[in-house]
C-alpha cells in the first residue's frame, strides 16, 4: 500500500486507517465516498472512473503535503478507485490522523475538495436512460482528448 494511490480493486478502509494511526494520534477521521443510486432524481446504474494515474498519484501526494503544512501533526492516506463501480462501492477514501479531532475533521474535508479541484480523474455516470462524463474535465473519447 502506498499512502497516495489510484487502485483498480475494491478499497479496504482498514489498511488506510492503520497506516495513519500512530501513538501521537488523538483522532482519526475516515471519509469514504460511495456510489449512490439516486442523484437529483435520476437513477444511476453504475459509474466508471478513469485517471491519468501517474499525475493523479502525484496530485494526491501534493494534497497530503498541503494538509501536513496547514495542520501540523496530521498523517494522511488517500486512495481513489478507477474502473467500473456499482451502487455502494467505495470510490475514494481519505484517512487522516491528528493529535486533536478538529484538525482531523478540517483536513479531511479539505482533502475531498482539493481532489475535485486538481486530481485528473474523470467520472462517467451511466443511468437508465443515458450516460455522461462528469467532473472538472469531460472526456471526448471519439476525439481521443480531454477538455476542461
Amino acid at each position: 500500500m502506498k499512502p497516495f494511490e489510484i487502485v483498480e480493486t475494491p478499497i479496504e478502509p482498514g489498511k488506510y486507517t492503520e497506516y495513519v494511526l500512530h501513538a501521537g494520534a488523538g483522532a482519526v477521521t475516515v471519509f469514504t465516498g460511495h456510489v449512490r443510486e439516486w442523484t437529483h432524481g435520476i437513477r444511476t446504474l453504475y459509474l466508471a472512473y478513469e485517471a491519468y494515474v501517474p499525475m493523479a498519484e502525484k496530485k494526491l501526494a501534493q494534497i497530503g503535503a498541503e494538509m501536513e503544512g496547514q495542520w501540523p501533526g496530521v498523517k494522511v492516506a488517500i486512495a481513489h478507485r478507477i474502473g467500473e463501480m456499482h451502487i455502494s462501492d467505495i470510490a475514494v477514501i481519505i484517512a487522516v490522523s491528528s493529535p486533536h479531532r478538529k484538525a482531523a475533521y478540517e483536513a479531511n474535508e479539505y482533502a475531498i475538495e482539493r481532489i475535485k479541484e486538481i486530481v485528473p480523474i474523470w467520472k462517467k455516470e451511466v443511468w437508465e436512460d443515458g450516460e455522461e462524463w462528469l467532473g472538472g474535465q469531460k472526456k471526448y473519447p471519439e476525439k481521443g482528448i480531454e477538455q476542461k
